[in-house]
């Protein structure tokens, strides 16, 4: 995903520009060994969940992000608080923040604020 979203943006869009599995594949060979089927079979999968758009581009597929970090991000933090409700929730909540650095509890105070003052418009 991070190869996906860091690609050149296109046009007046400003998204990032789709992609190959050659290009994926490319870029991941230079850290490490992986199969170009692996990465094939992974951006085929993140299409099915929705996290990229799998695009037809003659015989083969083109590949973007369909969401942002931050979508992706949020949405995972939220399936990772539905597995819980009531007092475990409010639990595991405080839990994650007592944990936080100085520097995430400044950044939960500063989205919070942002949100209040958007209530209030």
């Amino acid at each position: 995903m991070d190869y996906l979203w860091s690609a050149a943006p296109e046009g007046n869009g400003g998204g990032p520009s789709p992609v190959t599995v050659r290009q994926v594949h490319e870029a991941l060979s230079g850290s490490r060994e992986i199969a170009y089927t692996t990465v094939m079979t992974v951006l085929d999968r993140l299409a099915k969940k929705g996290a990229v758009e799998q695009l037809r581009d003659g015989r083969a597929y083109l590949y973007r992000p369909a969401v942002t970090r931050d979508e992706l991000t949020a949405e995972l933090m939220h399936e990772a608080l539905g597995t819980v409700d009531g007092a475990d929730r409010t639990s595991a909540l405080v839990r994650f923040i007592d944990t936080a650095t100085p520097d995430d509890a400044a950044a939960l105070r500063a989205a919070l604020a942002q949100l209040e003052r958007r209530g209030e418009a």
